[in-house]
């Protein structure tokens, strides 16, 4: 119940969660049993847990959930943000006893025992974020079941525990996108008013981790989405011969995706107008030339203040990364790469806890992007304009096309 102290046992019934660092927590299962290791990150979102258990950015993590009360209404198949669930561990203070929600299929816990998340729960979830807050995100193991059973039939060692705990490979240096991404590419018509009409623009979307609102917010704006594969090629966006293009959020190092970096520079030296999210917003900012860094224990929730210093309006907005641009506020410069192949450049957007960079904007090309979620499907809305942004960057796009073939043709 409490962070291990020696002289308090533990048995097979119970769960442990064992940190890089060697702090130690008891708990109660909660899903599955098992075991599972993986980096240990925090959530301080109140709604929405079955958004953030199935975004696919949270791919080989243990998500602990600040919030106290968690499961009070279950689970459905709507609130799905991908088609199971990618957390590596879940960690909540207090599950819900009972479900009361009319939409809801099921418990929580019933779900996460039936795709297999390893879990605890009634442990001092305060104690253990303030915690990673100051020492940062770091591996951590929970244990339970079996795997807390030595093969001499006794509770295992913290030792042992320990020992797998730092056999984990660390997030910074994994490349996580392809194991994310759809296998096969697939297409969001336009939705809403829009439904059943002839789309506006067409979007290819190359998916690292997409959430099913993101292709959602476009098509309530009239555009068919076509979601592809992280294994695209130039050639196949351009047989698209698309409108804009979008990089989406994932998980994973951004220092780790050359490739996709590589294939971001075709897109912008094509002139095709671009917008990327989250991870999509880090491969701007190495496409141009800047550099990412690991976060001490990252942004995750729907609680952050972000400044739009193109507007001066504060947004409140919904966070999941762990790695960010590392890139000038305050200041219009030349974009690094190639002595500024793609000109100008600045930050558009400012966590106002911590000054961390939140978007980019492109001053003589068509290209911005995010780092937070615009879309968020729990909330907040705040920033849906920036779909709105894009959709006015595509139309600006297009009529600049039309005009300069007009006067080539006069």
């Amino acid at each position: 119940m409490t962070q291990f102290d020696p002289a308090n046992e533990y048995t097979a019934q119970d769960a442990v969660l064992v940190l890089e660092d060697g702090q130690v927590y008891v708990g109660e299962p909660f899903g599955a049993t098992g075991s599972t290791c993986a980096e240990i990150v925090f959530n301080t979102a109140m709604t929405g847990y079955q958004e953030t258990l199935t975004d696919p950015s949270y791919d080989r993590q243990i998500v602990v959930q600040t919030f106290p009360h968690i499961g009070d209404t279950g689970v459905n198949d709507d609130d799905l943000e991908s088609s199971r669930i990618w957390v590596a561990g879940y960690v909540v203070r207090d599950p819900s006893m009972v479900v009361s929600n009319w939409r809801a299929a099921g418990s929580l816990d019933d779900d996460l025992m039936a795709n297999h998340i390893v879990g605890i729960s009634h442990i001092d979830t305060r104690k253990l974020v303030r915690h990673l807050r100051s020492a940062g995100v770091m591996r951590a193991g929970i244990f339970s079941g079996a795997a807390l059973v030595g093969s001499n039939g006794e509770p295992r060692e913290i030792s042992d525990m320990l020992e797998e705990v730092q056999r984990t490979p660390q997030m910074k240096g994994m490349s996580l996108y392809d194991e994310v991404s759809t296998p096969e590419a697939y297409v969001v018509e336009p939705a809403g008013d829009f439904e059943g009409k002839e789309p506006l623009f067409t979007v290819a979307a190359v998916d690292l981790g997409i959430k099913a609102m993101t292709p959602h917010r476009m098509a309530e704006r009239g555009c068919r989405v076509v979601v592809l594969p992280s294994t695209v090629t130039f050639d196949e966006i351009q047989e698209l011969n698309p409108d804009g293009v979008f990089f989406s959020n994932g998980p994973g190092d951004p220092e780790q995706a050359g490739q996709m970096v590589s294939l971001l520079r075709q897109v912008l030296d094509a002139g095709y107008p671009f917008f990327g999210i989250c991870f999509g917003n880090q491969l701007l900012g190495r496409a141009l030339g800047f550099g990412t860094y690991k976060l001490k224990f990252g942004h995750r929730g729907i609680n952050q203040p972000v400044k739009d210093v193109t507007t001066g309006k504060v947004e409140v907005t919904a966070h999941n990364h762990g790695f960010a641009v590392d890139a000038p506020i305050g200041e219009t410069v030349d974009a690094p790469f190639e002595n500024g192949r793609y000109g100008k450049v600045f930050v558009s957007h400012v966590d106002l806890n911590d000054n961390v960079v939140e978007g980019l904007q492109c001053v003589d090309i068509p290209a911005f992007s995010v780092q937070y979620h615009p879309e968020a499907a729990a909330g907040p809305h705040d920033a849906a304009y920036l779909f709105d942004r894009f959709v006015s960057m595509m139309d600006n796009s297009r009529d600049s096309k039309a005009s300069k073939e007009e006067n080539a043709n006069a």
